[in-house]
């Protein structure tokens, strides 16, 4: 059975965006960057929520040509190289695009999970997280907090129809700056 893994940077106070939907302030230094790279091992699969994708489609295809942070230049290649879910009722899909998922999200996910080579790692977001975390679908949680209260934006965790308890498995800080915790769902 594969795993969900969702990794997400947040403000201090709780939000993935700004309130105007800047994604400006997560800076990757090169422990942060480290850590987020060693996620991808045993990734087979890469989900996506809409507006996380349409961020990433927009700078990953051609990221090399675009930066040259070399994390930049390490995570390109994997992740033009693994195939792509996304989440959404309207979206149709793209050449990066490996397949959509608009409906049945409880059905469609656990068929993934039974079936999926490798992990799945969930990049970023708020929307599709808290409809799988209510569903215990995810796995392990690795939350980056930076330090910037943003004031505003998409909230982490939105307004959870219930609690959902979670194991720390592990919390450090990374290039001095950011507090990276790991949870599991408790038992």
């Amino acid at each position: 059975m594969s795993k969900i893994i969702y990794w997400v940077h947040t403000s201090v106070d709780g939000f993935v965006d700004g309130p105007n939907g800047e994604f400006d302030w997560p800076v990757l230094g090169p422990e942060l960057s480290a850590y987020s790279e060693s996620l991808d091992e045993g990734v087979g699969t890469l989900l996506f929520g809409r507006p996380v994708w349409e961020m990433m489609v927009g700078f990953w295809p051609e990221a090399e040509s675009l930066s040259d942070d070399p994390h930049t230049a390490r995570f390109a290649p994997f992740w033009r190289a693994t195939p792509k879910i996304v989440f959404s009722r309207t979206y149709q899909g793209d050449m990066w695009t490996s397949r959509v998922i608009s409906a049945n999200l409880a059905e469609e996910v656990s068929a993934l999970k039974a079936d999926s080579a490798g992990d799945m790692l969930l990049t970023g977001g708020a929307g599709l997280a808290a409809a799988l975390t209510e569903l215990g679908l995810i796995d392990e949680y690795h939350i980056a907090v930076h330090p910037v209260v943003l004031g505003g934006g998409r909230r982490l965790f939105a307004e959870p129809d219930h609690r959902k308890n979670l194991r720390l498995v592990d919390s450090r800080t990374l290039d001095g700056k950011v507090v990276v915790s790991h949870y599991t769902l408790a038992t």
